[in-house]
């Protein structure tokens, strides 16, 4: 459920969001039923609800649509089980100290989605994966791979399907950065928006 409301700089945060050590831009709008630990959420970015998102950098303008989940965390499978007693112990009475290394291994498997990114339903983005600039992930892909910009992905285990540009205009998009102007700029030069992306990078690449 996205808001009709106007969007400002203050995010727009729905009902049921339960955030641990988030880092949250302007313009932003937060779906209801999200749990985040650990993330960074660009400007102008969403999600659209129901969305557990953990040790993950998100960019701007990203696209996340209902049941995505980023950076699920792992078990350790090299134990000899893979219950998570054996790092949650004081919950049994196994330890008077819960697994610390192992809690600061997760933490810093990092997934990062780049700019202007679209995660389609139910999508999944495993730890420590990478995301370029411009990609669309398929709805209920399971992504283990890096997945390079403004490529289209998608499947179990995820994989590519095509480019979405030609390697000139990705290059060209990737000059520009268009997705680091200020709101004023984008205001200003949005009808050039809703031009073909060729027009667009010849208008803007000054290269």
């Amino acid at each position: 459920m996205i808001c009709t409301q106007k969007l400002n700089k203050e995010p727009a945060i729905h009902e049921n969001f339960s955030g641990e050590h988030v880092e949250i831009g302007q313009w932003t709008e937060i779906g209801p039923n999200n749990i985040w630990e650990n993330v960074k959420f660009g400007d102008f970015s969403y999600t659209s609800g129901n969305n557990q998102i953990q040790n993950a950098r998100i960019g701007n303008f990203v696209n996340i649509a209902s049941g995505v989940r980023i950076g699920p965390p792992q078990h350790p499978m090299n134990r000899p089980t893979l219950h998570h007693f054996t790092y949650r112990r004081q919950i049994y009475g196994f330890a008077m100290e819960d697994d610390t290394a192992f809690f600061a291994w997760r933490t810093a498997q990092i997934t990062e989605v780049g700019h202007d990114v679209w995660l389609g339903h139910n999508a999944i983005i495993m730890p420590g994966v990478k995301i370029g600039n411009g990609a669309i992930v398929g709805s209920s892909a399971v992504v283990t791979k890096d997945v390079a910009p403004f490529t289209i992905v998608g499947g179990v285990p995820a994989k590519v399907i095509r480019k979405r540009f030609s390697a000139d205009v990705i290059e060209k998009l990737q000059r520009i950065k268009w997705w680091n102007w200020t709101y004023e700029t984008i205001k200003e030069l949005f009808p050039d928006f809703l031009l073909s992306v060729e027009d667009f990078v010849h208008k803007y690449d000054r290269e």
